[in-house]
């Protein structure tokens, strides 16, 4: 006799609400039908559910996330680093505590030894039939910022070698469910021939019909649930073995939505509103925001991010903010509307020669024009480099482009070449290449859990109110 074994997954939604109607009909829909004919089938997310870019999440730190995943019966998650490392200790240890299903994860660890009453290692299921499956969740490893927030991410191949030894005595299925992003989940397909299914995120890959490596078939569903994951295994109860291994993604773009799931984010969406209705700041005139020039709001937001950190210099580009303020109340909403970035304060060591190389890179063309998506940023484009601490000079070259003629310190003296300077930035700036120097600074201090808007808060409470 062969059963089938179903998995319907989601991956890297980051609070993208609009599509979430259509993932909950589509899910609904799917696990009935499975009922109906009395097969096995799960639902899992893989991470990156929350998102603090939008409203409803900011509102509710990250706790109208599970009420949703509650409501459409989902039966597993991991965390991804979303949910790990832009919210407090505190705000991650209680965010599952009304969670109707469980959360696996083998590789978080709270420092203080007083883990969450919802972390699972691993978690054991069967089968209608009695297929004896284990799950295992695994998450990527930015300690950088989780050992500041009091949490330790272990390395996945040790946390692997522990637990899939420890599997493989118990259970006929071996699944890993991993916001580690593909070049990982192919290197542990490559090491592990216990490992059947490997379901992904983190790096918003999308494999429409999965990728079959050594044993295991790897699936991932891109980003925001334009599209959902299935996969099937079939099991041959004589041969007490898998005999085939299946991994599709649909495209629910245009799935019909799920109206009571629709309405109740209605629902959401004013509680939010209200619980962001607090005012920060009376503004008497309004507020300027250019992407390509300066403007007092942005040119204020660098200075405090240079006092807040206490670097010699600061530099943030002006596509941070989104949009101006208008004059009259400014409350929390309008602050995460014109900065819904998920990015935290940073400060990197950079010699002179460095510092210089940064500048230049960052007053480029094609850096200010960069539409940028991912690290964090969520805005349109990049923008001009603002400073603090630093006096850049630049001119035009007889083509028309921009170059820097040389860079001051703040008391008139040009930049050591060979001196270490302390510079504040957005974090951004630390992943990838946009800035390769920043990117490769051997000492990078990160301010968790400020977010950058908190600091335009406070910029607008201490250089704005009542203007």
């Amino acid at each position: 006799m062969e059963e089938k074994l179903y998995f319907y997954y989601t991956n890297d939604l980051h609070s993208n609400f609009e599509q979430w109607p259509r993932v909950s009909s589509y899910l609904k829909k799917s696990k009935a039908l499975r009922k109906r004919r009395g097969e096995s089938s799960w639902i899992i997310d893989i991470g990156d559910h929350v998102d603090r870019s939008h409203p409803i999440t900011e509102a509710s730190m990250g706790k109208s996330n599970i009420k949703l995943l509650n409501n459409a019966d989902y039966d597993f998650v991991t965390i991804g680093n979303n949910e790990g490392i832009t919210l407090s200790h505190q705000d991650l240890y209680h965010l599952y505590d009304e969670a109707d299903f469980q959360v696996v994860c083998a590789n978080l660890n709270s420092m203080d030894q007083v883990e969450p009453p919802w972390l699972n290692k691993t978690i054991k299921i069967e089968s209608v039939n009695g297929i004896k499956i284990g799950l295992i969740g695994l998450t990527a490893p930015f300690n950088a910022f989780y050992e500041l927030l009091g949490w330790h991410i272990s390395n996945e191949f040790d946390v692997l070698d522990w637990h899939i030894a420890d599997l493989k005595q118990s259970v006929d299925v071996i699944i890993v469910m991993s916001h580690l992003g593909i070049s990982v989940d192919q290197e542990i397909a490559r090491r592990y021939e216990d490992i059947d299914v490997i379901i992904g995120g983190h790096t918003h890959h999308l494999l429409r019909h999965g990728e079959y490596i050594n044993n295991s078939v790897i699936t991932a569903a891109g980003k925001h649930c334009s599209f959902i994951g299935e996969v099937i295994l079939t099991w041959d109860h004589s041969e007490k073995s898998l005999v085939k291994k299946e991994a599709y993604t649909t495209d629910i773009t245009n799935t019909v939505k799920d109206l009571p799931t629709e309405q109740h984010m209605q629902e959401m969406q004013l509680e939010a509103d209200q619980l962001l209705g607090q005012t920060v700041v009376q503004l008497d005139q309004p507020m300027e925001v250019n992407w390509f020039t300066e403007t007092p709001i942005i040119k204020e937001l660098t200075n405090t991010l240079k006092v807040w950190t206490k670097a010699d210099a600061a530099m943030l580009n002006a596509g941070m903010l989104l949009d101006g303020l208008p004059a009259g109340a400014v409350t929390h909403k309008d602050i995460h509307r014109i900065c819904p970035h998920p990015i935290n304060p940073v400060v990197v060591d950079l010699k002179g020669d460095e510092l210089i190389e940064v500048i230049r890179a960052a007053l480029s063309h094609d850096f200010m024009e960069l539409k940028l998506k991912g690290f964090g940023f969520r805005g349109e484009v990049l923008g001009r480099m603002m400073f603090s601490g630093l006096k850049v000079e630049t001119a035009y070259h007889k083509n028309g482009k921009e170059y820097v003629k040389q860079v001051l310190l703040s008391n008139g003296q040009p930049v050591d070449p060979d001196h270490t300077y302390y510079i504040a930035t957005a974090d951004t700036f630390t992943f990838g290449r946009l800035l390769p120097e920043i990117a490769k600074s051997d000492t990078k201090h990160y301010f968790v859990p400020e977010f950058l808007r908190d600091l335009l808060a406070h910029t607008l409470r201490t250089k704005f109110s009542g203007r």
